[in-house]
């Protein structure tokens, strides 16, 4: 259960500032973040059982939330739950997606093997060696991205602080290179 006593003070006239949420006021939502960013931010670093990048990740998503779905609350303690609700579901659904993109890495891993260990023997292993050939045309600084994500098993966040990228940044270019790879390995696949 979290301790309400070390928060900041809290606008008595929560009504009045959920209406103007509502609104749509600027000044509204900078009154808002003042009083309940930080507020929010230690919640979502409890529930992120300390992942300071989850709880920032869970906090944006809920400010988006809040401008989303806020509605007019009577009373700071109602608007407050409904606060930590969002938080929660917004963490949650963070948990949610990253669990489910590990687990398509996994099977995406776990299925290239399989396939290499199955046409490997058929055919002196010219999967290996597309492979490594569509590396090789790749530009040094992204073949170094997908051997250290794919093969040093590096995480995004490493590779972020090693290429002085952003975590989104890494993502979508992870994401480019594999489309790529795929598409220069079929297509060298399909070649007499």
């Amino acid at each position: 259960m979290e301790d309400d006593s070390t928060a900041p003070p809290v606008s008595t006239d929560v009504a009045h500032l959920t209406r103007r949420l509502v609104a749509g006021e600027e000044a509204a939502f900078r009154e808002f973040h003042a009083q309940y960013f930080d507020r929010l931010y230690q919640f979502l670093l409890v529930v992120a059982r300390g992942q300071e990048h989850e709880a920032q990740e869970a906090l944006q998503q809920t400010l988006l939330r809040v401008l989303r779905y806020v509605r007019v609350f009577e009373s700071e303690e109602t608007f407050w739950s409904w606060l930590k609700m969002l938080a929660r579901s917004a963490a949650r659904d963070a948990g949610r997606k990253q669990h489910r993109y590990g687990v398509l890495l996994q099977q995406f891993a776990l299925h290239g093997r399989d396939f290499a260990d199955e046409v490997a023997p058929r055919e002196n292993n010219q999967l290996g060696i597309i492979l490594e050939e569509s590396l090789n045309e790749l530009a040094p600084n992204d073949r170094h991205l997908v051997e250290g994500k794919y093969l040093e098993a590096a995480s995004v966040k490493e590779l972020s602080a090693n290429t002085g990228l952003t975590e989104k940044a890494v993502e979508s270019r992870l994401l480019r290179l594999r489309r790529q790879l795929r598409e220069r390995i079929i297509n060298k696949l399909r070649s007499p």
